[in-house]
């Protein structure tokens, strides 16, 4: 089976989405009737920058672990900003659709749907199935950050939404609220699938904190409390900022803020004028230097804004912690408020509610033992329920099965494109 598979982002970039297709296409391709052709973007996010050693030429072809990576020109913009960024989705969902190979299903990611639209559109131009996966429910979402507001446009895309919905073979949601949502508007339940995220464990497991990495950041006996990731419109990472003032009495805490992000230049002006000599806000690291980041902290803050839409998101960050043994307090309500009790890997604050967030990392400091005990249960529980190989083993079943539906309208459909 030759699985076609477009991407907005891909390693070496670093968020979920490369993070998610990368893990998933290098255990399908070890299968040996499979393989696996990426097309993507030249790296450039979030900064809209080309990475070094990278140019921006019209296709590049690399192998990375037996994937075929087919890189396409890029219009190039930053992760901020309405305009230049619907340029860049656009420009990909047209690039990517010319001289593709023909494979026998085309995968397409979101969050940003014109990635799927492209999809679809190779789909039909080689008369193959066509698989949305879901991993956020746009354009909801940029409303609810407040990037557009209700009216004509959105309307538009909402009605795009739904026709990728409808013409997909199969729809691969990221969440069980993902698929209920789609439900609940009337795509049929017979075509979602959900296959949440997980964690490579032979990359994110215990490990000491690097004493080279302790002394640079002056933090030799300190309590670290962490956010670890994207430092974006949606994530509330100004609510930390209002933890650490309320915890400048405490001056073995250490607060670490490492990403990057539309966000990112507002938190270090605000970090600096409040004079918060508790907090550092650090560059984003790869995926090879993140573990040391995990290893290094106490306790991990996982937060987004307070509306209905994001408890329907889970943080894939979450399993990452998780996998490193180490506890989480949780600003998310719905599903990931859900994993990490079952797991009992952490404590859930309202999202938020600085002062319940600054009454716990208060507690938590006190009870190493007990952040300890919860490490554990979380990596004891992502080996049970989250283990990134198995989850791509199901996935990969249920692209065989959607090739076998050889005699599926949809595809009947298809030969008449």
């Amino acid at each position: 089976m030759h699985i076609l598979f477009l991407s907005h982002y891909f390693p070496p970039e670093t968020n979920a989405p490369a993070s998610r297709t990368y893990e998933h296409a290098k255990h399908w391709v070890r299968h040996p009737d499979v393989r696996v052709t990426v097309v993507t973007n030249h790296p450039n996010h979030p900064y809209g920058i080309l990475y070094e050693g990278c140019k921006n030429e019209w296709l590049t072809r690399e192998k990375k672990d037996g994937i075929d990576v087919r890189r396409v020109k890029t219009y190039l913009a930053p992760n901020a900003g309405f305009l230049r960024r619907t340029l860049n989705y656009l420009f990909f969902m047209v690039i990517a659709t010319i001289r593709m190979p023909r494979p026998d299903l085309v995968v397409a990611t979101s969050p940003q749907f014109f990635c799927a639209v492209a999809g679809f559109i190779v789909s039909r131009l080689k008369g193959v199935p066509f698989v949305f996966e879901l991993r956020d429910i746009w354009p909801e979402s940029i409303v609810t950050v407040g990037a557009m507001r209700p009216g004509m446009t959105i309307r538009i895309l909402e009605r795009l939404e739904r026709f990728l919905y409808c013409r997909s073979t199969l729809v691969v949601a990221v969440t069980d609220a993902f698929r209920d949502n789609l439900i609940r508007r009337g795509i049929p339940a017979s075509k979602i699938r959900v296959i949440k995220n997980g964690v490579d464990l032979a990359r994110f497991f215990p490990r000491p904190a690097p004493a080279g990495l302790i002394r640079r950041l002056d933090a030799e006996g300190k309590f670290i409390v962490s956010y670890i990731g994207t430092v974006g419109m949606a994530h509330a990472v100004d609510n930390i900022l209002e933890v650490a003032t309320q915890l400048e009495d405490v001056p073995d805490i250490l607060f670490l803020i490492v990403g990057e992000g539309a966000q990112k230049k507002a938190i270090q002006k605000m970090a600096k004028e409040r004079g918060l000599s508790n907090v550092r806000v650090l560059p984003g690291v790869s995926k090879e230097k993140v573990v040391d980041y995990y290893a290094l902290t106490d306790l991990n803050l996982v937060t987004l804004r307070g509306t209905p839409l994001f408890q329907k998101v889970i943080p894939s960050k979450i399993f990452e912690i998780m996998g490193m043994a180490r506890p989480i307090l949780c600003a998310v309500d719905g599903e990931c408020r859900k994993i990490i009790k079952e797991a009992g890997c952490g404590r859930f604050a309202e999202p938020e509610d600085v002062g319940q967030m600054v009454h716990l990392i208060r507690k938590f400091r006190q009870k190493r033992e007990m952040l300890s005990a919860m490490g554990e249960n979380g990596r004891r529980h992502v080996k049970a329920c989250f283990d990134r190989e198995e989850l791509a083993g199901r996935y990969l079943d249920l692209l065989n099965e959607s090739v076998n539906k050889i005699s599926s309208p949809t595809l009947r459909q298809s030969k008449a494109f």
